[in-house]
């Protein structure tokens, strides 16, 4: 079973990455070819039906970090587990600005933070009617499913397009 709950965090983070960094895109020329760094440090500051769209995303990308976390993790700490999903999306928000590849957003900072936390959150109470083992097989599973079906339909359905940037 940690195999199992190890590979698939594995395999998650790399999705994570694949998907904050390149968008699941395939085809990486478009992306790498928009080489602008842009910071928005203004929380929230688009209109509110981009920032509605944008927090439910990214909440919804990151409470499996929570609860893969608290699978994986048993003895660290909630907090330590909350520090780690900030730091991962810090360290993803720097890589979009070294890389140049992306907006780095402090409002995707804290959506994804928040996600970890449902997750963490989630676990915690999921664990008061469940046993830990029973709980983390339903998380595996489910998590094998959901990222295997997840992968199948980018690949075979989804296709993903960039806008490119003007020449200067």
């Amino acid at each position: 079973m940690k195999v199992f709950s190890k590979a698939l965090f594995a395999c998650y983070l790399l999705v994570l990455l694949w998907l904050i960094l390149f968008k699941l895109s395939f085809d990486l020329s478009p992306v790498l070819a928009y080489r602008t760094r842009s910071v928005n440090w203004i929380p929230f500051a688009l209109s509110s039906f981009t920032i509605s769209r944008e927090v439910l995303y990214n909440c919804v990308a990151f409470i499996p970090f929570g609860l893969l976390l608290s699978v994986n993790f048993k003895r660290t700490g909630f907090w330590r587990k909350l520090a780690a999903v900030f730091a991962f999306s810090l360290a993803a928000e720097a890589a979009q600005f070294v890389f140049a590849i992306g907006i780095t957003d402090v409002t995707d900072l804290i959506t994804n933070t928040l996600g970890g936390l449902l997750g963490l959150t989630l676990y915690k109470i999921s664990n008061r009617f469940m046993s830990g083992e029973k709980l983390d097989r339903l998380i595996v599973l489910a998590g094998m499913i959901l990222l295997g079906l997840s992968v199948f339909l980018r690949v075979l359905f989804f296709d993903v397009t960039y806008y490119s940037a003007p020449p200067l």
